[in-house]
This record gives C-alpha cells, sequence and structure tokens, in this order.
C-alpha cells in the first residue's frame, strides 16, 4: 500500500519523534524544513493556551518556507496526544488541533475510535504508537490509519521486542504505513527499516543533541558521550517501561543496576518531574558524534542514506 500523499514531500523517509519537553517549534520547523516530519506532544506547549500559539507559529514559518522553496516544500508535521486518563488536557489540545487541521496526529497510551473520527473530519490521519502485535491489532480497529512500531532499544517508553520479529509479525495482517522506532540513528538503519518492511524511522534521540531541542546543555552532552550500555530500561519513573541515561539515574542518587519495580497502577505520563531529572535515551546514540543543528544532523542522515543504498546495489 502507498504511503499517504502528503508523504510525498518527504526528503527522507523519517518522523522526527516528540520528545517530551524537548520538542519545540524551533526543532519541528527545522526538522521539516530539512525534509522530514517534524512532531512535538502537545503536552510541552504549557499553559494549554500556548499550543494554540506553537500550532500557529508552526504554520506560518511553514507555509513562508513553501512560498520561498516551490522546489523543496517543507515536509508535514505531527501532534502527539497522550490518550491516557492520566491527561486531562486531551479534548481541549484535540480542539486547538481540529482548529490548526494538524496533518498527523500521533496516539500514545490508548486508542480512541473517536478520536481518529475527529481527525479525520477535518483531513488528518493518525499513527498510533504500539510495543506489540496485539496492541497493533487494537489500533487498527479503532481506526488509526497507521502504526509506530516501538521496538526494543527505543528511548522513552520502549517495547522489548525484536523489530524483526515485531515488523514481521504487523505485516503478516497490516498494509498500511508503518515506521519503526529503536535505536535509528544512521542513513544505513533507515535503509534496514525499509528492508525489513517498515515504510518510514521514527527517529528521536539523536536529535535532543541539536540546537534547536529543548534540553540542557548536560542532557545533549550526555547523548553526545553515550553509548548504548550507558541505557537503563526500568518501569520506576512513569509506571511504563522505558530506556533512560545511566548518568541521569546516578545524578538523582539512584543505583541504576538495583532499580524497584514500579506500580503500573500509579502510572502518571503526564507530570514533567521525572522527564527533567531522569533523561529519556535510547541506544542508538553511539552514532551521535557532536551537538549541530538538525538540519546538519539530516543532512547527514539523507548522505548515509544514499551511500547504503549504493552499496547494497553494488552488492547485488
Amino acid at each position: 500500500m502507498a504511503l499517504p500523499a502528503l508523504f510525498d514531500r518527504l526528503r527522507l523517509p523519517v518522523i522526527g519523534s516528540p520528545l517530551f519537553i524537548i520538542s519545540v517549534p524551533d526543532l519541528v520547523i527545522a526538522q521539516c524544513t530539512a525534509g522530514i516530519v517534524g512532531s512535538f506532544p502537545a503536552l510541552n506547549a504549557r499553559p494549554q493556551s500556548q499550543l494554540d500559539e506553537w500550532l500557529h507559529q508552526i504554520t506560518e514559518a511553514l507555509a513562508a518556507w513553501d512560498r520561498d522553496h516551490p522546489d523543496r516544500p517543507a515536509a508535514p508535521f505531527a501532534v502527539n496526544q497522550i490518550v491516557h486518563r492520566s491527561n486531562p488536557r486531551l479534548e481541549e489540545d484535540l480542539a486547538t488541533c481540529a482548529k490548526w487541521k494538524v496533518p498527523i496526529v500521533i496516539t500514545s497510551l490508548g486508542a480512541r475510535p473517536e478520536l481518529n473520527d475527529a481527525v479525520h473530519n477535518w483531513g488528518g490521519i493518525t499513527l498510533h504508537d504500539v510495543i506489540d502485535d496485539r496492541f497493533a491489532h487494537k489500533a487498527i480497529e479503532k481506526g488509526a490509519d497507521g502504526l509506530i512500531l516501538v521496538a526494543t532499544g527505543a528511548g522513552g517508553h520502549a517495547g522489548k521486542l525484536s523489530p524483526f520479529a515485531l515488523v514481521q509479525e504487523v505485516r503478516d495482517w497490516f498494509d498500511g504505513p508503518i515506521a519503526l522506532s529503536g535505536s535509528i540513528a544512521t542513513g544505513g538503519a533507515i535503509l534496514a527499516a525499509q528492508a525489513i518492511g517498515a515504510d518510514l524511522a521514527y527517529i528521536g534521540s539523536p536529535f535532543i543533541a541539536t540546537n534547536e531541542a529543548n534540553a540542557v546543555a548536560a542532557y545533549k552532552q550526555a547523548i553526545v558521550d553515550g553509548r548504548a550500555d550507558d541505557i537503563v530500561y526500568s518501569n520506576l519513573f512513569t509506571g511504563v517501561h522505558g530506556n533512560y541515561l545511566r548518568a541521569s539515574i546516578v545524578a538523582a542518587g539512584l543505583d541504576p543496576d538495583n532499580l524497584p519495580e514500579s506500580d503500573p497502577s500509579a502510572m502518571n505520563f503526564a507530570g514533567a518531574k521525572a522527564w527533567k531529572e531522569i533523561w529519556g535515551s535510547g541506544q542508538g546514540i553511539g552514532a551521535v558524534h557532536a551537538i549541530e543543528p538538525a538540519a546538519v544532523r539530516i543532512e547527514r542522515l539523507a548522505s548515509e542514506y544514499a551511500a547504503a543504498k549504493t552499496r547494497l546495489l553494488a552488492s547485488g
């Protein structure tokens, strides 16, 4: 199945994942104008009224870019909505997205048919993130247009299944749009995601170490300095298992090798405190060697992607 037409504007088959606290309009605009989908969580806009301001800023900036660059228009942007009951802003945030006709809505931690219907009514599409085949079935049954498969090694809330197994199982029955998340940080990894059946790569952690990211300098440098072994998988901080930087856990006075299990019934996804002190990250950060503009990082990904394609053709 072909991707929806709005993805025709992509320079690279990539969605910049919505990073809690970190993804702000400057980063989204930089990603979109460089040719990948830029996104942010609605909850990053605080207070709620700021969401309207952010959507205005992004919409105007991308429209201006398109007027000035008719030969390479900006990629579409996305807003992430947390559907879990701990999010008291969902209805108000969705109404604001409707006002601006947000082209892509990424839904997390719950699938609701009425939300998908609302997005379809203004002409948008929905992508729902899932960690296994069972949740994938539920999301599509409830009207999502596509899926984000969150495999092992992804930053923040992450699954524990191999990307090979997860994509294989979902592709067995679903021919719609699939984005794959989990340690993707190079152009070669983007091509590999497509080779195993995904349409798009879903990349987050490398964009933490960019000039436009709303992260403190120490967090950005920790991404540059970190390796796969520096990532700790735990459900202590929000009630759901996720991947976090070992250094931030130590700085918080905790032993990353002896973290207690959290009670999943105490889940809290909307609070910012844990994410400010305990830094999320995926396992792919060994490929990040500098803090730089997002456009520079995307240019490198594009070059690596083209080189990987050339190598593949040459080997065939």
